[in-house]
């Protein structure tokens, strides 16, 4: 990743007044707010606009700055952080409270039905994404398999994910337990173990100041986190601020804190390692205290994955610009939004799957569990299941799966293998001719 430039100091002779004359004298004056409101750019996006306005690229940023006037949030001493409101963050906001803590369970869009297996299919995205962030390597379809079938992780990458998926069990589970220091190491235990370099690592902080933010690509440090020596008050005061017991000077939204939370964990980065993970942990565990429900169903994680490169510069855009949290909050609302259109268009697919299912499948004698399965293989015909999988699915007894699989074995619609000391089932080859003969169609 190319680290970004830095942004440039005030002129000296600079004048607000004379640069906004200067921009209304081009016929740009609107322009300067409107693109600030919505669309917030860095110095880098500045600089090419003034270009193409032919003007001063230090004297409009100048101008930017003026107008970006904000609040300073204090985390503790001489930590402090700029936060800006633009329309588009608000905006993002208003959808988010409209959407993320109750209409889409009110309007039925998530069928009662499926919400514990959605939750637990989210969690493992969420679990897989955050910790491939980190560098686990292997393949989402290989650890989504670990998860379901509860085997054994095989290797570190596995490991680390195992962890997060416990840990996102975990806040599910203590939503309602204060984020304090205590919780917040058994947390980190949580997700770490069995990761670090020493046991004596996990749930712990760091005790020495051996930890630098480095660029993969370049090898450049990025970030400087603070002494280990601060980290007692810092994460006291994070705790303050995460439970809303400091003074309130101004009201900051629920899901911005859960953003801002994120980032000054990833800042303070008070780990040997796993804080990242850690960080991300913490925003879901903030969120669904506050009622957004909903965003237990979404992998933001995934979206992240997706351009890496977008999520180390929200970071770097806001430390390099003052400490302005606006950058990584905007950068971390797009994201949401991704992923809650993502889970919109996955319960509808998956809603018209199971509609044409049902249809196919309307003559059969099929049980309930049997057809969510074949559902599933209708999706996904390279798919394979084991029993502890589908137990864990569908809440039933190791027999009582066995006898559904057998059962579509002997119909010719699965076959299977061993695997180790498991049986793995899946779909015959000829699978839709197959079904097409068994619905009569």
């Amino acid at each position: 990743m190319k680290i970004p430039e830095s942004p440039p100091s005030l002129p000296q002779d600079y004048s607000y007044g004379k640069v906004l004359d200067e921009l209304i004298n081009i016929g740009k004056f609107w322009d300067l707010f409107e693109i600030n409101n919505n669309q917030y750019p860095y110095w880098d996006k500045w600089k090419y606009i003034a270009k193409d306005w032919k003007y001063d690229p230090q004297k409009l940023w100048a101008a930017v700055q003026s107008n970006r006037h904000g609040n300073t949030l204090r985390l503790v001493g001489n930590y402090e952080f700029r936060l800006n409101t633009p329309s588009v963050m608000q905006e993002y906001l208003h959808d988010f409270d409209m959407n993320l803590g109750g209409t889409m369970q009110g309007d039925g869009i998530i069928p009662n039905q499926e919400k514990d297996r959605y939750l637990l299919s989210s969690l493992m995205e969420e679990a897989i994404a955050s910790s491939q962030l980190e560098g686990a390597v292997t393949t989402r379809k290989l650890a989504k398999e670990m998860l379901e079938s509860n085997r054994k992780p095989r290797n570190e990458s596995e490991q680390m994910i195992l962890n997060n998926y416990e840990g996102m069990k975990w806040i599910v589970a203590n939503k309602d337990r204060p984020i304090i220091i205590e919780n917040i190491l058994e947390l980190h235990g949580i997700i770490t173990k069995n990761t670090l370099a020493s046991t004596e690592e996990e749930g712990a902080f760091r005790t020495d100041d051996n930890i630098n933010i480095v660029d993969v690509q370049t090898g450049e440090i990025v970030h400087y986190p603070p002494s280990h020596e601060h980290l007692a008050q810092l994460m006291n005061a994070f705790c303050d601020f995460a439970n809303d017991n400091q003074s309130a000077r101004f009201f900051i939204h629920p899901i911005a804190k859960g953003i801002i939370l994120h980032f000054f964990l990833g800042f303070i980065h008070p780990f040997s390692d796993g804080n990242g993970r850690t960080a991300r942990t913490i925003f879901y565990w903030y969120l669904i205290k506050k009622g957004y429900w909903l965003i237990e169903y979404m992998s933001v994680s995934r979206i992240i994955l997706e351009a890496k490169a977008q999520y180390a510069r929200a970071y770097l855009h806001t430390e390099l610009d003052n400490n302005d949290l606006t950058y990584f909050i905007l950068y971390n609302l797009q994201c949401i939004k991704t992923a809650l259109e993502d889970l919109r268009k996955y319960i509808g697919r998956k809603t018209q799957e199971k509609k044409r299912s049902i249809t196919l499948l309307r003559n059969t004698h099929f049980n309930e569990r049997q057809i969510r399965l074949l559902q599933e293989i209708l999706h996904d015909q390279t798919s394979n299941y084991s029993v502890n999988q589908l137990e864990q699915w569908f809440k039933v007894s190791n027999q009582t799966v066995r006898n559904d699989l057998n059962e579509l074995v002997n119909i010719g619609l699965l076959e299977f293998r061993k695997a180790g000391k498991q049986l793995l089932y899946f779909p015959v080859k000829d699978f839709m001719k197959n079904i097409q003969k068994v619905s009569g169609q």
